[in-house]
């Protein structure tokens, strides 16, 4: 990040929603509640899992991973957005800017490495179950944890660097309400603006594809192992292990290849600050929700969790 020193650009103005000047303070109140939900319903997942001694399993040891990435994820971005909607000064100094950009990929790769390796789990539950304890190990399970946090880390490094190793001589308003790497390039100076932009993009896409491709293989061995079940009972049984956790990736990819395999071309304010919540609102806003609803185990363990810290005085039987 060297060159960064030479930009003639010191700070940023975020435009955020100031397309919608006459809705800010109901998208404020709106997010808010959104955000303050994310963050209740991954602390209560996490309380219940922490609680509940059934559920201190290699599964739940991931889930409760991804319930703190996603709560740092968000952490990273809305607390700023909010306090824009509110606020007429929407400055961000060079060096904020550069590190919001690095958390949030950090936590936003991370969060895709770990629904790889939730992917993994069930893969190895279902079909190798004999074999579950050697190779989801509680060394191993650390291991692959480890990993997720770490090559999230690499990718917000090497993001962030590219980035904020170009030059930025002005303008400065970076049209959507954080430091996001497509509105960034387009302030850029300089020969290798094109260069960079299509090494980040092949970077992203290359390791959010890989991911998906890597979740795919283990449904396809998964389906073909529950296929050969003779009973549907176990069938239903076997799939409904999996049923939060695909929901979570379909909604994840989904939002995702939206923004990243959108056509080229060009966008406006409007567009690029309307999709840009569905993958920083709308999707953490959601994960809690199908795993809490999807999964019957962790919906137990977070009722009696609920419970016993609001009734302690009842012994709830659910």
């Amino acid at each position: 990040m060297q060159r960064a020193n030479h930009s003639t650009v010191t700070q940023f103005i975020l435009a955020g929603f100031s397309a919608f000047p006459h809705l800010q303070l109901m998208l404020f109140l709106l997010f808010l509640l959104m955000y303050l939900f994310t963050l209740l319903g991954n602390l209560l997942i996490m309380a219940a899992i922490w609680s509940e001694r059934s559920l201190h399993t290699p599964m739940y040891l991931f889930l409760c991973t991804l319930s703190v990435s996603e709560i740092l994820y968000t952490v990273a971005i809305i607390p700023r957005m909010l306090a824009d909607l509110l606020s007429t000064q929407r400055s961000i100094a060079f060096l904020a800017c550069a590190s919001q950009m690095f958390f949030s990929f950090s936590f936003g790769f991370t969060h895709s490495f770990l629904l790889t390796v939730m992917g993994y789990d069930r893969y190895v539950a279902i079909c190798h179950p004999l074999r579950y304890n050697v190779l989801m190990s509680p060394r191993g399970c650390t291991c692959l944890v480890g990993c997720s946090w770490a090559g999230g880390s690499v990718m917000g490094m090497v993001v962030t660097s590219a980035i904020f190793h170009l030059t930025f001589c002005g303008p400065n308003e970076i049209h959507h309400f954080a430091c996001h790497v497509p509105p960034l390039l387009k302030l850029a100076c300089g020969d290798d603006v094109l260069v960079v932009a299509k090494g980040v993009g092949l970077v992203c896409i290359t390791a959010l594809l890989g991911c998906f491709l890597l979740i795919l293989l283990s449904y396809a061995f998964i389906v073909a192992t529950i296929l050969k079940i003779p009973s549907a009972e176990g069938q239903n049984k076997a799939f409904s292990t999996c049923a939060s956790h695909l929901t979570v990736v379909v909604v994840h990819y989904g939002f995702a290849s939206v923004i990243y395999l959108k056509p080229k071309g060009p966008q406006s304010l409007e567009g690029d600050t309307l999709m840009g919540i569905t993958y920083t609102v709308l999707t953490p806003f959601l994960s809690p929700i199908i795993f809490s609803l999807r999964n019957k185990e962790l919906k137990v363990a977070m009722k009696k969790t609920f419970f016993s810290k609001f009734y302690p005085e009842k012994n709830v039987m659910i």
